[in-house]
């Protein structure tokens, strides 16, 4: 791998590698199973794949390469799998972190064939990307957000488990905005313990905010 990378796959200054998080296994069997393709064999799949992304009904172009022979089925499976996480990782960063050059030497480290790496470049910096963005924000799934939530105190007085009784405990209630409802209730106990892991979650991401590793800079 070029200069400019931690052990870990992290760029160093101002280089944002797609990579940082480590390569997904997907993505490190479909490098493997590139080599047997020709790039006609490989810029149809991938032709494919973008399609699907773009959410366009590729059934037909899938069931041509898979009966045209090019690779087994599992293989074909896992190279699909890889494209689309390649694909992924690399879309999910702002264009102006990602530079063009740190994605090629990404995919130079996985021993993806030049050929290849410019056919991906063309998608992720290309005309298409924003085509490609657009979509994928439609789907992801909205989940309902937090309307309104309420909390006290209870104390049971007389309940059939004498390891509970006086207890305190906290009832909440929380809506949603598709308006329903939920409410359980929190031993006092297991809220201070709640309460504890998300201060120290808090703080541990305080401290990675920190390492300069982690700093997207244009």
């Amino acid at each position: 791998m070029a200069s400019g990378y931690g052990k870990a796959g992290g760029a160093v200054g101002d280089n944002v590698t797609f990579l940082c998080g480590g390569v997904l296994p997907e993505v490190e069997i479909m490098s493997k199973y590139l080599k047997e393709l020709d790039k006609e064999q490989f810029r149809s799949i991938l032709k494919a794949v973008v399609n699907t992304i773009e959410g366009k009904d590729c059934c037909e172009a899938m069931n041509a390469i898979v009966e045209s022979g090019i690779v087994t089925e599992e293989k074909l499976s896992h190279i699909i799998a890889g494209m689309f996480g390649l694909l992924k990782e690399a879309l999910r960063l702002p264009k102006s972190s990602l530079k063009h050059e740190v994605f090629q030497e990404d995919l130079r480290a996985l021993r993806i064939s030049e050929e290849c790496i410019t056919d991906f470049s063309s998608v992720v910096f290309g005309n298409r990307r924003m085509v490609l963005e657009t979509v994928g924000t439609q789907q992801v799934t909205q989940l309902p957000s937090i309307k309104d939530f309420t909390w006290r105190v209870d104390v049971a007085i007389s309940t059939s488990s004498i390891s509970r009784a006086l207890q305190p405990s906290i009832l909440t209630q929380i809506q949603l905005s598709d308006d329903t409802r939920h409410c359980f209730e929190i031993p006092v106990s297991k809220f201070q313990e709640l309460r504890y892991n998300v201060a120290l979650i808090l703080k541990e991401m305080n401290d990675l905010e920190k390492k300069n590793i982690l700093k997207i800079q244009d």
